[in-house]
């Protein structure tokens, strides 16, 4: 298995390195060179196993010779051994046809500990043995900081430095980040949106100096380990409805838009999916591209879904790469001219390359209160905000297949946002119970290149 970049000048890489460098040196994202396939049968053998024999049977055409079966075997099984529900991403039903897929069971509460207590034993894995150190530079909505935190705390040879944007992540989201006593552990609260932290991150990375001084790293969905984790939880779930001989339909809530291309990667690995549903909040910059061909930044509105109030969503490249004809020349010059506008139309090839999978919708704060109420009153279930934005838009597209909902966090890592809603708090569970009781460890900077990366380059670690 080999990867190319989107926009088509990074060299051609293997699974490890595409693992340990994230974004590709031409500013462009890693997927496979091909899209490797899994048959009827062998979707069908996928029933009655385990989560983690689950992923190692789905992933492994992706790492190539970088691990053998039964390395990735005992990775996946000290992964998701961390998780506190035996079945790791636990199916429940809402109605005759409605679902919720419960992503939210791993140490930080959020769908983002799938892939990433998995992403850091790969880097574990790949730095054994060599004098690399690797640094990790990140930015984050609210859930992907915590869970990478977790993953890679106290871990030899990486140093993480995490951004989020001041005030604009939920009390819990940030003291799981910054309740974390480890060395290796930097938190940088910077003023600014999220999407100015991911525009800093980018920037590092690009940057010629910090590139050859440090080895860095992305944990974001940026980097296509993290991605490819995530799409096992889709042949997990529509196996279990029924797949490969029934199709199986999800409505995704998506800010960066890495969660529901690891199911549109599902369905080109052979997943019969029905449908994507791409459920954005006000910030809709995804469903006016997919809707009416429209990617223009808009202003990010602040929400009680903060992890979707993002304007520039990282992984779209990766979609519009491989629907528009896999021409890295001509992407690279859109998204040039997107980075230089704020604004770009999709080509036809990229409009219609998606039909049929993916469609789109905008939820409002109304319908979103509305999906938390029903889910609570008919189901007796008490979802968070983002779940909410995907359940309102899932309920809203009838069909005749099961309608799964990806429920991206345990509700109270927003509690306000629930009490607000259905009048009810919810408690965190008791193995992080004593959140509010731990030290918090952070640094507010300007959100400027020169003070975020003048602070990174006196505190990591060169690489060798």
């Amino acid at each position: 298995m080999r990867y190319i970049s989107t926009r088509g000048t990074a060299p051609v890489i293997g699974f490890r390195d595409a693992t340990l460098t994230g974004l590709a040196s031409d500013g462009g994202l890693y997927l496979p060179e091909a899209w490797p396939t899994m048959s009827a049968e062998a979707i069908a053998g996928l029933a009655g196993l385990s989560y983690a024999e689950t992923a190692v049977r789905v992933m492994l055409p992706f790492v190539g010779d970088d691990l053998s079966e039964d390395a990735l075997r005992d990775l996946c099984e000290a992964a998701y051994g961390r998780f506190s529900h035996a079945a790791v991403t636990p199916l429940v039903q809402l109605s005759h046809d409605q679902w919720l897929l419960e992503l939210f069971h791993g140490p930080t509460l959020a769908f983002k500990d799938v892939a990433l207590q998995l992403l850091g034993l790969f880097f574990e894995r790949f730095l054994t043995g060599t004098d690399k150190h690797l640094t990790i530079v990140g930015a984050t909505s609210g859930d992907t900081g915590s869970a990478a935190i977790d993953a890679v705390a106290n871990r030899a040879g990486v140093d993480i430095f995490m951004l989020h944007p001041a005030g604009r992540v939920s009390e819990v989201q940030r003291r799981q980040m910054t309740t974390v006593s480890a060395p290796n552990v930097h938190n940088i609260a910077i003023d600014g949106d999220f999407d100015t932290a991911q525009a800093l991150v980018k920037a590092m990375f690009n940057d010629r100096a910090m590139a050859d001084r440090f080895s860095l790293s992305a944990v974001n969905s940026i980097n296509w380990a993290r991605l490819m984790a995530q799409v096992v939880y889709y042949f997990y779930a529509a196996v279990r409805l029924g797949a490969p001989e029934r199709t199986v339909a999800f409505s995704v809530p998506t800010g960066n838009f890495g969660d529901v291309f690891a199911g549109y990667v599902a369905a080109r690995m052979g997943l019969p999916i029905a449908r994507l549903i791409v459920a954005t909040n006000v910030n809709d910059i995804l469903h006016r591209a997919l809707s009416a061909g429209d990617y223009s930044k808009g202003r990010v509105e602040q929400t009680a879904t903060p992890s979707m109030d993002i304007q520039v969503s990282s992984n779209f490249e990766r979609l519009l790469f491989d629907i528009g004809g896999r021409d890295g020349a001509a992407l690279a010059s859109q998204m040039r001219g997107f980075e230089g506008s704020g604004a770009m139309r999709l080509t036809n090839a990229q409009s219609g390359g998606h039909a049929g999978l993916l469609t789109s919708a905008r939820i409002d704060a109304d319908a979103m209160a509305g999906a938390m109420h029903w889910a609570h009153d008919a189901a007796g279930q008490c979802i968070d905000p983002h779940t909410a934005i995907a359940l309102a838009a899932a309920r809203t597209t009838a069909g005749d297949v099961p309608m799964v909902t990806l429920a991206t966090a345990h509700p109270a890592k927003f509690p306000d946002a629930v009490e607000r809603a259905i009048g009810l708090r919810p408690s965190l569970p008791a193995r992080v119970g004593d959140l509010f009781e731990r030290e918090e460890r952070f640094v507010t900077l300007p959100a400027t290149f020169e003070a975020v990366s003048g602070y990174i380059a006196e505190r990591a670690v060169p690489s060798a």
